[in-house]
């Protein structure tokens, strides 16, 4: 019961950079009065919160977060390429290790009001149009990233290659879907 409301509060405090901490300390408040009206109240202005548009400030940084963070995944996708194709197994456990700690962040990075319309952005519009099968698509790459990771600790590369390749494949499918083509 705690997690849960540590993990709704810290998904709260987030939101509150967008709306006013007003809100939030009340909330936090009544999660600290009564335990699952508290963290049935959290969890329901935290999933509020998600779908009011971030204001133009907070969508810009926003959006720098999810470029950096791609990059570094970009950067650590080319890496286990060339450690695999040297059998360099620490490096492509770095690699892994890389991947599969911002996976799990990628769906964050996504909050409405991060469009297309606010700023520049390869990522598409059907990305809120669609949202359900782009957290589909978001959900396959955050569990083959855990799989790539997990491969790398047997040390057999073919299974390595294998996990990134699916890795890749997973990337692949949403930006055909949903990211514009680089010029």
């Amino acid at each position: 019961m705690r997690s849960i409301l540590l993990i709704s509060a810290a998904l709260l405090s987030l939101s509150a950079c967008n709306r006013g901490g007003d809100e939030a300390n009340a909330v936090l408040n009544d999660a600290n009065a009564s335990g699952a009206e508290a963290t049935a109240t959290v969890t329901n202005t935290a999933m509020a919160a998600a779908d009011t548009p971030l204001e133009r400030e907070a969508a810009l940084a926003k959006m720098k977060e999810r470029h950096d963070g791609y990059e570094k995944i970009g950067k650590a996708m080319r890496a286990a390429k060339q450690a695999i194709d040297k059998q360099d197994l620490n490096a492509v456990r770095n690699s892994a290790d890389t991947i599969a700690s911002l996976a799990p962040q990628a769906i964050g990075w996504f909050p409405l009001g991060t469009g297309p319309d606010v700023g520049k952005t390869q990522a598409k519009a059907e990305i809120w149009q669609q949202k359900a099968e782009f957290d589909k698509g978001m959900t396959r790459f955050n569990e083959a990233a855990k799989v790539f990771q997990a491969a790398t600790g047997g040390g057999d590369f073919g299974a390595i290659k294998e996990a990134h390749a699916n890795l890749g494949k997973t990337c692949a499918a949403c930006h055909d879907r949903f990211r514009t083509k680089d010029d």
